[in-house]
């Protein structure tokens, strides 16, 4: 009988594991070639697995919540053909999902010996990436125990860990920090949190419950996955770097009056809708050009300068969640491919369509809260980047403008831009500076730039 195995796909090149959502398919179910047969969530973006061959579900491996890595044989397809009858769910003999648990078992139990010496205090599964993560780092598997997850079920994700130790590190430095006496002891008092997990964990434990009165008017409403994820993201941006916001405003009278004259031109002739999304990625991409060490992630006491300009663009989703897509090698494309790039990510952003590598390795992030007819705003730089810009909405507004007459005011299209950047390694020159280069570019918008 020929069975075909269903993998867990690698979503990407950080991706380890993923998280299975759905089964939509069940034992004894037919397929087609390419049918969707299960749906999937990795810390980047959710996805279907599509089956490799026409057939016939002969097997499945793993529940819904059941955190994979990627490689792991999920089911199993049998070709058309090759299978007498299809057996139910409920004939499905036990010993084949029991077989698989024992061995999901002992390979945990083979990694956690790699890990540390120290017996297991529970029965929590943690992936191999977890694993590796907390061999890297010293970290035991009782002091693993100890650390609130926000997986399924409780589970720990490298999220959660990365979050964790993050917090770990601060905590060393401030609770236990060395007599200045005795300098040379440092090192050893350092290494404290990794030796005592219990007081590491008591003293960092990660987003404690505050104390909540619930009346019968409240509602309580449990995060979803993706705002979990957000939310862990967003604390370890603010934790890990030092935020300083800039401001400018900037005349867009120009670039707003060929938009409005030449916008149905350049659908007719792109067919693409031009917004000011694509438009404020061309200057942003310039200015990159011209301040590269905006353009950096920070390791710790190294920068890594990124050669590829790739700008993400923050989106809301109808769930109400953010999502930030990547228009890669920004600064290579002209305005209609950045508009076509642009429209393309939007769409699929709100169909819920985004692959893994339509929102990873982005360097530098462009949100657009003017879309909520807010005017300016201070967000969070989204790491391991180190700046962001927030545009805020464009409005008329009576501003003085300088003629060979002398000065005049005038009715002008102006919007406030912000920059937040890591104060670690953008200071206030560069941050500045960069950000006064962006408005400079789109003041200077030509006019009677062609179609």
């Amino acid at each position: 009988m020929a069975v075909t195995d269903l993998i867990m796909p690698k979503m990407g090149e950080s991706i380890m594991e993923a998280t299975i959502l759905k089964w939509n398919k069940k034992v004894g179910d037919s397929v087609d070639l390419d049918e969707s047969i299960l749906d999937i969530a990795t810390d980047k973006v959710d996805s279907e697995v599509p089956s490799p061959v026409a057939g016939v579900i002969t097997e499945i491996l793993f529940k819904e919540n059941d955190v994979v890595a990627v490689g792991t044989v999920i089911a199993r397809v049998a070709a058309q053909g090759s299978v007498a009858a299809s057996p139910s769910v409920a004939e499905q003999p036990p010993i084949k999902v029991v077989e698989v648990v024992e061995t999901r078992a002992e390979a945990i139990a083979t990694a956690a010996e790699a890990v540390t010496p120290q017996p297991r205090t529970s029965d929590r599964f943690y992936s191999p990436l977890v694993l590796n993560m907390a061999r890297e780092e010293g970290i035991s598997i009782g002091e693993l125990d100890a650390v609130v997850g926000t997986g399924a079920e409780g589970r720990l994700t490298k999220t959660d860990l990365r979050h964790y130790i993050a917090m770990r590190e601060t905590a060393a430095s401030v609770v236990v920090s060395p007599p200045a006496e005795t300098p040379k002891t440092e090192p050893a008092k350092l290494e404290t949190p990794k030796t005592e997990p219990a007081k590491s964990v008591e003293t960092v434990k990660p987003m404690p419950s505050a104390a909540v009165s619930v009346s019968g008017n409240h509602e309580i409403i449990e995060m979803d996955r993706m705002r979990k994820l957000i939310a862990e993201h967003m604390v370890m941006s603010k934790q890990v770097s030092p935020h300083v916001t800039s401001f400018i405003e900037a005349d867009v009278t120009n670039l707003v009056n060929w938009r409005e004259r030449n916008k149905q031109a350049f659908e007719k002739k792109h067919g693409e809708k031009i917004t000011f999304t694509p438009m404020f990625i061309e200057a942003v991409a310039r200015a990159i050009s011209d301040f590269p060490m905006i353009n950096v992630s920070v390791d710790g006491t190294k920068i890594i300068v990124k050669k590829d300009i790739n700008v993400g663009m923050a989106a809301a989703l109808p769930s109400g969640n953010l999502i930030v897509p990547v228009v890669k090698n920004a600064d290579q494309l002209n305005l209609v491919g950045l508009a076509r790039s642009v429209n393309d990510l939007t769409a699929r952003a709100r169909g819920n369509k985004l692959k893994p590598d339509d929102v990873q390795n982005g360097t530098f992030t462009l949100s657009n809260v003017g879309t909520f007819g807010n005017v300016m705003g201070t967000p969070i730089i989204n790491q391991p980047q180190v700046a962001i810009l927030a545009v805020g909405a464009i409005r008329k507004k009576p501003a003085v403008i300088e003629t060979e007459y002398g000065d005049v005011i005038a009715v002008r299209q102006m919007m406030f831009l912000s920059l937040s950047y890591d104060h670690r390694v953008v200071d206030g020159a560069l941050g500045g500076s960069f950000l006064r280069r962006i408005g400079d570019y789109l003041e200077g918008f030509d006019v009677k730039r062609p179609v």
